[in-house]
């Protein structure tokens, strides 16, 4: 079994699995290494003794520490360790982890605070020979897999536009927005950002921004209020009907176009269908993937590398709104 080390042991480490059935599908790193099987929780970092304690309780954790210099003097060594700790804590972190000599860092996004730490992560990652995979969870959803096929194969016809909604910081939720549309329609520059929102973050705002694909698409970054209610979808228009993700991945709607009952000779978008999403899946196939690439050399749906093009962009925007 690989064993593991988790940084930080808040929400998404394992906390929001807590109050979900226990048949539920895991969303958390602790969930879904202990739902693979091929893991051992074995150790968990957080300076709250409260929050540490409960964590390692809840996961059955082996042993837990105040701090990475505890646990690099305890003299323990992991496969994978998980970098759940707040942003701001990820470089520090994730060099005391590098200095371990784990086989593979899973990363929370976005990877470091600014371009430069990330960009100084990635390297120092490739250069000690360890991988390292970002939680930009929906390049593991099935779904998106999926579509990115449907895409590729052109029985959609050519992309028109895109408008990606969400709120809660460029760098914090817009990451992933940019990352999700990196993998559907590939590279974007950016032409416009518009003024920024601040409506979580004081320091990462929401900022609406116009991109352009590779071929001239025009790619909308639009934005609501965190404190009005979660953000987060996608709407593809394509050349023969509109694909929309809705509720995060929860749930996408297809629209072919059609010929209009209403008005001879005009084309219009049918009703379509409304079909859950595989979004749940993420987490699980995060840790199948992982645990691959560890024991057998896969391939990393979500690299480091990935990662730091969105970062980039989202450095642009944020540079351009400011």
């Amino acid at each position: 079994m690989l064993t593991v080390l988790i940084i930080g042991c808040g929400s998404i480490a394992g906390s929001f699995d807590a109050q979900r059935p226990p048949a539920a599908r895991p969303i958390t790193h602790a969930g879904a290494f202990t739902g693979h099987g091929g893991f051992k929780l074995t150790a968990c970092v957080d300076p709250d003794e409260a929050k540490r304690e409960q964590f390692k309780a809840r996961w059955g954790v082996v042993r837990s520490f105040r701090s990475m210099d505890e646990v690099t003097a305890s003299g323990l060594q992991f496969d994978v360790i998980s970098i759940c700790s707040p942003t701001s804590a990820h470089h520090d972190d994730a060099l005391a982890a590098l200095a371990m000599r784990p086989r593979l860092l899973f990363c929370e996004k976005p990877i470091c605070p600014t371009v430069a730490e990330a960009t100084d992560l990635v390297q120092r990652c490739h250069d000690a020979g360890v991988l390292l995979a970002v939680n930009h969870n929906r390049r593991w959803d099935p779904t998106v897999v999926a579509l990115q096929d449907k895409l590729a194969c052109g029985d959609w016809g050519a992309l028109r536009s895109a408008t990606g909604y969400y709120n809660k910081g460029v760098l914090n939720n817009g990451s992933h927005l940019i990352d999700l549309l990196h993998c559907l329609v590939g590279p974007l520059a950016l032409r416009h950002a518009g003024a920024p929102i601040h409506d979580f973050w004081p320091t990462d705002p929401s900022i609406p921004a116009l991109l352009t694909t590779g071929v001239g698409a025009p790619v909308m970054l639009t934005c609501g209020y965190a404190s009005d209610y979660s953000l987060f979808e996608l709407h593809l228009v394509l050349e023969h009907g509109v694909i929309a993700m809705e509720d995060g991945g929860l749930r996408w709607r297809e629209q072919r176009a059609e010929p209009s009952p209403e008005f001879n000779g005009y084309t219009a978008l049918g009703i379509g269908t409304l079909a859950d999403g595989q979004y749940l899946l993420s987490m699980s196939n995060a840790a199948a993937n992982i645990y691959d690439a560890v024991t057998s050399g896969a391939t990393l749906a979500s690299t480091g590398e990935t990662a730091l093009l969105a970062h980039r962009l989202c450095s642009q925007i944020r540079d351009q709104a400011a």
